[in-house]
């Protein structure tokens, strides 16, 4: 079966410098020291987290191992708690010790937080919560979330074969700013005495302009199409994002923008999902949407996610889409592709490693083409494996290196 890697059609970009306009520099591309620096070596910091999280960023250590020594790249891993993990160990989510080694290493690679245990927790005990602050801490605001379909997946999907096939977008998601930070927020009570909780969503207009120059920039390297999602007939904030993406669109006229309320958006989605490109919209929208987006390819298990910001401001921060499914955790079923998926998205983005990522990513392709399954994406036909056999497997698919047009 032939097989082309259309997952990351990034194209692939060898610099997120080049995402800049003239006069800024609005999303960081590499990390990477100097050229003059050998051998090549870098230090990541390793965040496993809860649930199945620590299965998976497992899995990807040891293919990121392999591809970099195949590639002559050596690395420092430094692995730390973070979430509920973190909590359980010291009492907070997210130990100063983890943010220091964060902010000093070349990436960070996260496995997922969160789980049942910690859900009745004070807000500033969840395990969410220190992701949040993560992303904030290392001023991450782009963040880019691809959506294809793989061939060899296509009837995965829940949608018909015709609809699904060849679907290859991306979501660019504005990841620091919106309800999820905005001020006011909090609990309190009405006029009627009643309880309330309330959340604020703020965007100034510099923080919209620097995700819409991302946007077009990622449009460029792609199908030059762009679809800015809001809700601009009922939200000031969203007037704005409209107003703002409209007027950054003028230094981009050769991506054809669109504008689009997020509620057709979602249906649009499920409807027509080849008529996206390149999608770029606000934090909470750009949650939901890419989540959705991702059964459109068969398993939200299948998707990575890089979330980057702007040079010299700190490490890319980069992970798999899904959470941490504790109701799997500790039996061998977890899905790892996309946290190696996202190892590789790394090093391509983070460490400006394009053949190491190019080596993974064909590897997860061979790996699915010589019909190895997790429960997620298992069909008639395939091999049924847990998430070590898969690692096991795309190991030596790592090591022989098959092109990623090679036929089974």
């Amino acid at each position: 079966m032939a097989a082309s890697l259309q997952l990351l059609q990034f194209k692939p970009v060898r610099s997120f410098h080049s995402l800049s306009s003239p006069r800024s520099t609005y999303v960081r591309c590499s990390a990477a020291p100097p050229p003059s620096k050998s051998p090549r070596s870098y230090t990541i910091t390793l965040l496993p987290g809860d649930g199945i999280g620590p299965e998976v960023i497992s899995v990807a250590k040891d293919v990121l191992l392999l591809a970099g020594s195949l590639e002559g790249i050596k690395y420092e891993f430094r692995e730390r708690l973070m979430g509920g993990a973190a909590l359980d160990a010291t009492g907070v989510p997210l130990p100063d010790e983890t943010l220091s080694a964060a902010k000093q290493s070349d990436a960070v690679l996260l496995g997922a937080v969160g789980g049942y245990k910690w859900d009745n927790n004070e807000k500033h005990l969840k395990p969410e919560t220190a992701l949040l602050r993560l992303r904030e801490e290392l001023k991450v605001f782009a963040n880019l979330r691809p959506a294809s379909v793989f061939p060899q997946l296509v009837d995965a999907s829940t949608l018909k074969r015709e609809i699904a096939e060849g679907v290859d977008l991306m979501v660019v998601r504005e990841l620091t700013g919106g309800i999820y930070f905005g001020k006011p927020r909090g609990f309190g009570t009405n006029e009627n005495g009643e309880e309330i909780g309330f959340n604020t969503e703020l965007y100034s207009a510099p923080e919209i302009d620097r995700i819409a120059h991302a946007a077009f920039k990622i449009a460029q390297k792609r199908r030059r199409k762009l679809c800015s999602v809001d809700k601009a007939n009922v939200l000031e904030a969203s007037m704005l994002w409209r107003k703002r993406v409209l007027a950054i669109a003028q230094e981009y006229p050769d991506v054809e923008l669109s504008n689009m309320y997020v509620d057709n958006a979602s249906m649009q989605l499920i409807r027509d999902p080849k008529q996206f490109d390149t999608i770029v919209t606000n934090n909470i929208f750009g949650d939901i949407l890419s989540d959705e987006a991702s059964m459109i390819t068969g398993s939200i298990g299948m998707l990575p996610s890089a979330s980057l910001g702007a040079p010299a401001s700190g490490p890319g921060l980069f992970e798999p889409i899904h959470g941490s499914a504790p109701d799997i955790a500790g039996q061998d079923k977890a899905n790892p592709f996309a946290t190696v998926l996202s190892a590789a998205m790394l090093l391509r983005y983070g460490l400006g490693e394009e053949k190491a990522a190019q080596r993974i990513e064909n590897a997860v392709l061979d790996t699915l083409n010589r019909g190895f399954r997790t429960g997620d994406i298992y069909s008639a036909g395939t091999k049924l494996v847990g998430c070590k056999e898969v690692g096991e497997e795309l190991m030596k698919s790592v090591e022989s290196n098959v092109p990623a047009g090679a036929t089974v």
